[in-house]
């Protein structure tokens, strides 16, 4: 019975333990702005969902902007996307893509679909000319 009780609290406490890291705050200085340089500064990016603001639970197409650090547009990049929620460990409910490239550094990205509000992580792996980098975006919803 001891041992069961000893095994009962320790699921319990990590139960406790765990939803407190997921529903921690999100870090104080986060950048939320829709223009990024990529991590390792080959490109620099914007992101221009449709209207000015991010709905949850509506399907939308954003259009993505790449550029090389110098300002010049980036065509004919392969990009691949992914979205994730870092307090809750899950992402979107859909799988958004790069459907095509639309000219002068755009893309169209579809299949974006926020579920629920709160920090969101979208991130874009580009690969092109000047290689492979990855811009990464938060969002408050």
């Amino acid at each position: 019975m001891r041992t069961l009780r000893t095994a009962l609290a320790a699921v319990t406490s990590g139960a406790l333990l765990t939803g407190c890291m997921l529903f921690a705050r999100p870090p104080k200085d986060l950048d939320y702005s829709r223009t990024r340089a990529s991590e390792g500064g080959r490109y620099r990016a914007t992101i221009h969902p449709q209207g000015d603001t991010i709905p949850q639970g509506k399907l939308q197409r954003w259009t993505l902007h790449v550029e090389t650090a110098a300002g010049a547009p980036v065509d004919s990049a392969a990009i691949t996307v992914d979205v994730g929620m870092p307090q809750h460990g899950h992402g979107l409910p859909t799988k958004p893509r790069v459907t095509r490239a639309l000219g002068h550094g755009d893309y169209l990205v579809e299949g974006m679909k926020f579920n629920m509000g709160g920090w969101w992580v979208v991130t874009f792996r580009v690969h092109a000319d000047a290689g492979t980098d990855s811009v990464v975006f938060n969002l408050k919803l």
